[in-house]
């Protein structure tokens, strides 16, 4: 089909950014900042500036403090010379006529003290350990999660801080916009759920009081990039990192209003599994329960093919769709979906650290040729 029928190819307005199309790079953790530091290096340039065909990029996890990390060699946004790291990236991307938004994480329980400042205990809503693994160190590789700490009601607003110096920094970085993490079961996610947060101060108990730290940080980084260049991730009803909520549709309806009165660019939904875990009970409810509720741009992630993505958005049940494994091994994905070309398979045990194998070196649709 021409790009006119096509809705994967029809321009959108996501905030007060144009993109030429609707192929979103979904936000991939890989693990190859340089030690030590967490810093962005030139391999992490090129591999962005390859993918700089997609409607936008969403960096990888990126941590907004030395306390935001859980697995090693993840970049980090709050040193002078992880700023300069992504600006190489963020230069590389635009000179390659793509526009890339930084996503702003803290991982919360998700971590070790390994991975602390000064061997310090994990924060987190509740002292909950969660069921999950977290990647200390090539040596060690997965190994599981210990007891965090509940954060004390007067540590929250320097949380809120940290998010907002990243913010400032991902703007010094030459970002165009950035997504806050609050998904896949780290730090916002633990204390939107009722599964991860059990406090019983103004952060924990009812709905409101649940989405009070999410709502605090987005209004943190609205104040640094304006509500046009804002969005968030969220993953209603994934179990990823032990994460469950005993209403998902009435937790997510109610942050989705409050997203949508706040007037933030957009909201991506993981709505499939997510790793191989299973979902929560059935996603659609909740989808309709936060399409009700936010009415602004709609990003879905849902292992879709191209395809299902055209459907979805042909049906409004998203405004543009997100892809991960796909861009690891396809760098020029979208020009492969506009030409329905075959698609290169991914190698899982490359995912995760190492250098340009299985990173870098996929090859392009005219290499094949």
């Amino acid at each position: 089909m021409s790009d006119a029928e096509d809705p994967l190819f029809q321009p959108h307005t996501l905030g007060d950014l144009e993109l030429p199309n609707r192929v979103i790079m979904a936000p991939l953790t890989r693990s190859r900042a340089a030690q030590p530091g967490d810093v962005p290096t030139a391999l992490n340039a090129e591999y962005y500036a390859q993918r700089a065909g997609a409607g936008l990029i969403i960096s990888e996890a990126t941590q907004v403090s030395p306390q935001g990390k859980g697995y090693a060699f993840t970049p980090g946004i709050h040193s002078a010379e992880q700023v300069a790291g992504w600006r190489q990236v963020t230069d590389a991307v635009h000179a390659a006529g793509g526009r890339i938004y930084l996503q702003l994480w803290h991982v919360g329980r998700v971590s070790r003290p390994e991975l602390q400042p000064n061997g310090e205990q994990p924060v987190a809503p509740s002292a909950i350990q969660p069921e999950t693994m977290v990647f200390i160190s090539a040596e060690s590789g997965m190994v599981p999660c210990l007891e965090p700490r509940a954060l004390e009601t007067e540590e929250v607003p320097d949380v809120v801080e940290q998010f907002r110096q990243g913010a400032k920094n991902a703007r010094e970085a030459g970002f165009d916009g950035v997504e806050i993490h609050a998904a896949n079961g780290y730090l916002l996610d633990q204390f939107l759920r009722s599964g991860s947060n059990k406090r019983t101060d103004q952060y924990g108990g009812s709905v409101a009081n649940r989405l009070r730290l999410p709502l605090e940080v987005v209004d943190a980084v609205v104040d640094v990039w304006g509500a046009e260049r804002t969005g968030i991730r969220v993953s209603p009803t994934g179990t990823f990192n032990d994460m469950h909520d005993d209403d998902p549709v009435a937790t997510y309806g109610a942050l989705a209003e409050e997203l949508q009165a706040r007037g933030i660019a957009f909201l991506e939904v993981v709505e499939d599994s997510f790793q191989g875990n299973e979902v929560e009970g059935r996603p659609e409810p909740v989808i309709d329960a936060i399409q009700a509720g936010f009415r602004r741009s709609y990003i879905g992630n849902g292992a879709y093919t191209a395809d299902e993505a055209r459907s979805r958005i042909r049906d409004g049940r998203c405004d543009l769709a997100s892809f991960g494994r796909p861009y690891i091994a396809n760098p020029d994905l979208a020009e492969r979906f506009r030409k329905g070309a075959p698609l290169n398979e991914w190698d899982e045990s490359t995912f995760y650290g190492g250098d340009e194998r299985g990173y870098t070196d996929y090859p392009f649709l005219e290499d094949t040729d």
